[in-house]
């Protein structure tokens, strides 16, 4: 499969502090690829460097076969931006949205109404066509957002935060929508801090912490770069209980956290569980409390940064810059 994102030695510098300290990644042609990281990692920096927003310091990025130094006019033609925060005029028509996007792009008249045509039908609001933008829901906003932002037929779709704010079931179908815009052919570049949202979407994510990327792979192999299974474990004795279940065979790793100890385990947990519980008794220590669960991002994710993605963090570290309208 060929690449259609290629970053090589991408570094960028803000004065004396270097937000991007020489990074490679690809993204593959009709993926849905997820880019992760905590508020400072330099994951914003990355991303408005790809988007033409910043300018290209140190290194080389081709976008849909386009070099980011010598042609971001065609790159700009082959990428599309939804942002963050909504951006949309309150007082137009859900049509009239659409086709003042296709005047900005100079898109002829003839294909302008056959593309507005081909967006609501994809983004199910043709029944909304003369609605007032202010009088769409939350959900229906967004979809309408990422319809513009496909009204030129870009190779490469970037989704900041395309769910934040929005309600469960209006999450899910918001998920269903990005991956039917995946099936008809667009690459997805999506920012998010739902776990599950990058779990259930993605074909690939990147973790990145403090310029960094620090992990990558499939939403599969990164879980399962922890264990097979987790055990929590809260005992009257932790520090001997560590002892004894490094000892243990299965047991990948043992560690203390908040909450107890943390058994990384490399076999099935349903299995090797009650050798666990029973070499704890035989030893006369009480258990308080004891949990298993299969490796979740979240578990990834504060395994590789050492910390959870919270919301705050997210909201004031991440989001590109509205400087290209809706684009």
């Amino acid at each position: 499969m060929s690449a259609i994102i290629e970053v090589k030695g991408l570094e960028h510098r803000y004065g004396d502090f270097t937000a991007v300290k020489g990074i490679d990644f690809t993204v593959d042609e009709g993926e849905i690829f997820s880019f992760l990281g905590p508020n400072g990692a330099g994951k914003s920096t990355t991303i408005n460097i790809l988007v033409t927003l910043l300018p290209l310091q140190t290194g080389t990025v081709k976008l849909a076969g386009y070099d980011l130094n010598s042609d971001k006019k065609n790159i700009r033609k082959s990428i599309g931006i939804v942002f963050q925060d909504e951006v949309l005029d309150k007082d137009l028509t859900v049509e009239e949205t659409l086709d003042f996007h296709g005047r900005i792009y100079a898109l002829p008249r003839d294909e302008r109404r056959e593309r507005i045509e081909e967006m609501l039908k994809l983004a199910e609001l043709t029944e909304k066509r003369k609605e007032l933008v202010r009088n769409l829901s939350g959900g229906m906003k967004r979809r309408l957002e990422i319809a513009r932002g496909l009204m030129t037929r870009p190779r490469i779709l970037f989704l900041d935060e395309p769910t934040i704010g929005l309600d469960p079931q209006t999450r899910l179908r918001i998920w269903e929508y990005i991956r039917k815009v995946n099936e008809e052919g667009t690459s997805i570049f999506l920012t998010t801090h739902y776990m599950d949202e990058a779990d259930s979407l993605s074909d690939r994510i990147n973790i990145m912490d403090h310029g960094k990327i620090i992990a990558s792979g499939t939403p599969y192999e990164l879980k399962n770069s922890l264990g097979e299974d987790m055990v929590y474990l809260d005992t009257a004795d932790n520090e001997r209980v560590s002892s004894l279940m490094s000892a243990v065979e299965g047991v990948k790793s043992v560690k203390q956290t908040s909450r107890g100890l943390e058994l990384r385990l490399d076999t099935d947990g349903t299995s090797l569980l009650p050798q666990i519980i029973e070499r704890i008794n035989a030893e006369g220590i009480e258990i308080q409390r004891v949990n298993m669960k299969k490796p979740t991002l979240d578990d990834v994710f504060v395994h590789y940064t050492g910390r959870e993605l919270r919301d705050e963090t997210t909201r004031a570290g991440s989001g590109f810059r509205k400087s290209r309208g809706g684009r």
